[in-house]
């Protein structure tokens, strides 16, 4: 089979700003609305590839300003190239500036589309193929313990058999008497899963999940106990706690996730494409946790049906691996304003059985600028 050229004609940006069902706060922040840029590619024989990039300067470092000054470096490098170079594409993203993984991501994501719209195969049979439909958590935001036990039971109600609970945004002991509050309320055949987002010490760490243990409940994951670059504090509670650690924020790209597997300061690490620039750098830290024999968390920020669509086809194609998803954000939504990619019912998200993403239209965006010839 012979493929012939399939030259990049223009890069559209835009933004879209999406409010939330209810706000969404946890001990680094309190968000209302998700912000974020959507990326077209198309191609010159018509393929549109989708992709998208959010703010979220607390963790990545990157705002819609930023963003968008990082396109103007990049998309400009991309006009007039051969899809074909793929490998070569990539490495012009990553290579054109430091940092921006966001914006790389989005670019990364748009190329991945229109690399499996040109082999007219869904995404994840491109990265390895798996059974199109996944489960995912959902988050119970920071707030005073009845609004925590009214939004877990609420979910709960709603599908949910799996609840990620964000802690560390008040004192541990009321962190303590929150989740014990949450167990009694949706029963132990609901998973809790704890994020503290960086918001305990390792000591508080361990007293929190000493008292849980005391109170009979059994938590699945703790995600990032302590600050991001505390590793020893990290594997101090990873030493001193039956829970398994996830690693969140500590861990950007494949050096970080082979600094923490290789001294075994988590358990496991969450993958999230806005930290790791893209698809691409995904993959080298799921193939390294394969390496180790760790499982891994697919994650994302506070993101939409675009981006969350293409975490969702790789966590698909890697499921020996990813055992774990945290792909909420399109749920927290009020609304949507893509046609097509993932639907979800409950906890259960589904892939479209078309070519790439299966994204066929945004709707609503603004503010939008195109790069072309």
């Amino acid at each position: 089979m012979t493929f012939l050229p399939i030259q990049i004609k223009s890069v559209t940006v835009g933004e879209v700003n999406i409010p939330l069902k209810a706000p969404f706060r946890t001990a680094l922040r309190t968000v209302h609305a998700l912000y974020a840029l959507v990326v077209v590619i198309e191609t010159h024989n018509g393929l549109k590839g989708y992709g998208e990039a959010t703010a979220t300067a607390v963790i990545t470092g990157d705002l819609l300003g930023s963003m968008r000054a990082a396109l103007d470096l990049i998309a400009p490098r991309l006009i007039g190239r051969d899809l074909r170079d793929f490998n070569a594409l990539l490495r012009t993203i990553h290579q054109a500036a430091r940092h921006h993984n966001s914006v790389k991501a989005a670019l990364e994501i748009a190329l991945f589309d229109l690399r499996a719209q040109q082999f007219g195969v869904p995404l994840y049979q491109l990265l390895g193929g798996g059974d199109p439909q996944i489960k995912t958590d959902v988050t119970i935001s920071v707030n005073d313990q009845d609004a925590m036990v009214a939004a877990a039971v609420d979910a709960v109600s709603q599908g949910f058999d799996s609840l990620k609970i964000k802690v560390g945004g008040q004192s541990w002991q009321d962190d303590v008497h929150s989740v014990v509050a949450i167990y009694r309320a949706v029963g132990r055949h609901v998973a809790l899963r704890l994020d503290a987002n960086q918001g305990w010490t390792a000591k508080q760490a361990v007293q929190v999940m000493r008292g849980l243990d005391a109170a009979g409940l059994v938590v699945e994951l703790l995600e990032q106990p302590v600050n991001a670059r505390d590793l020893a504090g990290l594997k101090f509670v990873t030493d001193n706690t039956l829970t398994p650690v996830v690693a969140d924020e500590s861990v950007f790209d494949a050096h970080d996730a082979l600094q923490i597997l290789s001294t075994n300061s988590a358990n496991l690490i969450n993958v999230k494409l806005m930290k790791t620039g893209g698809i691409s750098g995904a993959i080298e830290v799921i193939q390294l946790a394969r390496l180790f024999q760790r499982p891994v968390m697919m994650s994302c920020m506070l993101e939409g049906v675009i981006s969350v669509t293409a975490a969702a086809h790789l966590a698909v194609a890697h499921d020996d691996v990813v055992q774990y998803c945290d792909l909420d954000g399109p749920y927290l939504c009020d609304r949507q304003v893509v046609d097509g990619g993932m639907t979800q019912q409950g906890s259960w998200i589904t892939l479209a059985d078309a070519p790439g993403l299966g994204i066929t239209a945004v709707h609503g965006w603004t503010n939008t600028k195109v790069y072309d010839v």
